[in-house]
């Protein structure tokens, strides 16, 4: 006979884990599924909201977090500019900035059930529960185990099963924005005593986050002009990024390795099948402007677990609970995903109207407390903020 768990997690990412330690403090028997994989080093942004969840989960204490207490945000070739301070929300940091290789064994040290190691491929819904196949080696075919659940969440976006197991649902949302992220660690001679810098340029956003003794870079630029910045003598890269970005945050003098990856919309129906759900990446991958993609899935994931909690367990997964949920997240999600792609969109484009109308906002936003705070708590607590 097949194990059984009230849900199934598909996938061992930060998001996964989190919704599996959640769903044990609720009292609700859950199976994370994932591969075995080394977490890099690479960082990661989490909002205010993101470290009390994590508190919450006992997953916090001990983590190695470089605090965000202000974000300059500006344009280039244009005026206005605006800056959010932790001391006007009365918080010690507005986020902070942490490794994922810090992360990811956090969460899983938190665990009261370890997960199993394997790749779900596959799921046959019946009789109000949901058969899941599990196997070592996605690319054969040959299951290794069946699960028996009420619920399949699958949690990260790039598992084999999410194009199989939504075959015939409604069709993935995507815009390419034509832009690659270039990601790397730089140094300027300046310290940042925790400031955080978002600096729109005609070719995309340039953020620059606290983050130990140095910068997380993301600078957002075309496709080859990424690839070729990435292929650069380190003096050569310095000196483009500077005067990209310009010299507030000081002159920079270092660069670690540098990375690149495309930047895309994409939206996927967040219950592709009955019994089944995406959350995090699976059910939405933004671009990094606004820092919201991780901190948008931990909170599907904390709902989802309070939600589950709070129903009886017969009836998790059932249409019922699955539409009570999705009304839930709904004007968080989409409000999380229109608010990034129209950053994007607006703050990506050297029209001189534009550029007018940026600095206009930016001014606005340093003027007008109410309009900056209501921002700030959008960012650091999702739908939450709204009245």
């Amino acid at each position: 006979m097949p194990e059984s768990a009230d849900i199934v997690i598909a996938g061992g990412g930060p998001v996964g884990l989190a919704l599996a330690r959640a769903l044990e403090q609720f009292g609700v028997r859950a199976t994370v599924v994932s591969t075995s994989t080394t977490a890099s080093d690479r960082p990661i942004a989490l909002s205010h909201a993101s470290r009390i969840l994590l508190e919450r989960l006992g997953a916090w204490r001990g983590l190695n977090a470089t605090p965000i207490r202000t974000i300059h945000v500006s344009q280039r070739g244009g005026f206005g500019r605006t800056l959010i301070d932790h001391r006007d929300y009365k918080l010690p940091a507005l986020g902070h900035v942490i490794a994922y290789s810090d992360l990811l064994p956090a969460l899983g040290r938190t665990l009261d059930r370890k997960p199993m190691n394997g790749t779900v491929t596959g799921s046959e819904a019946h009789a109000g529960q949901i058969t899941v196949s599990v196997t070592s080696d996605p690319y054969s075919g040959q299951a290794i185990q069946h699960l028996r659940t009420r619920l399949l969440v699958i949690a990260e976006g790039t598992l084999p099963p999410i194009d199989a197991i939504s075959a015939g649902a409604t069709p993935v949302t995507q815009r390419d924005y034509h832009q690659s992220a270039l990601v790397a660690s730089v140094k300027t001679d300046n310290p940042s005593e925790g400031r955080a810098w978002e600096r729109f340029t005609e070719d995309g956003p340039i953020a620059l986050l606290p983050y130990r003794d140095r910068y997380a870079l993301v600078w957002s630029v075309q496709p080859d002009d990424a690839h070729t910045l990435a292929a650069l003598p380190e003096h050569e890269f310095l000196a483009r990024l500077g005067t990209a970005f310009g010299r507030r945050a000081g002159a920079f003098i270092e660069a670690g390795e540098r990375g690149v990856f495309p930047l895309q919309l994409r939206v996927r129906d967040p219950s592709p099948v009955p019994q089944v759900l995406t959350i995090g990446n699976a059910a939405q991958t933004l671009h990094p402007v606004a820092g919201q993609g991780l901190n948008l899935g931990l909170r599907d994931a904390w709902e989802l677990a309070e939600l589950a909690g709070s129903w009886p367990r017969e009836e998790i997964g059932g249409a019922e609970f699955v539409e009570h949920y999705l009304r839930r997240r709904r004007l968080d999600r989409v409000g999380s995903v229109r608010a990034t792609d129209l950053f994007v969109r607006m703050f990506s484009t050297d029209d001189p109207f534009a550029r007018c109308a940026r600095g206009f906002g930016l001014f606005a936003l340093d003027v007008l407390p109410p309009a900056r705070e209501f921002l700030a708590r959008r960012m650091m607590f999702g739908a939450r903020a709204l009245p």
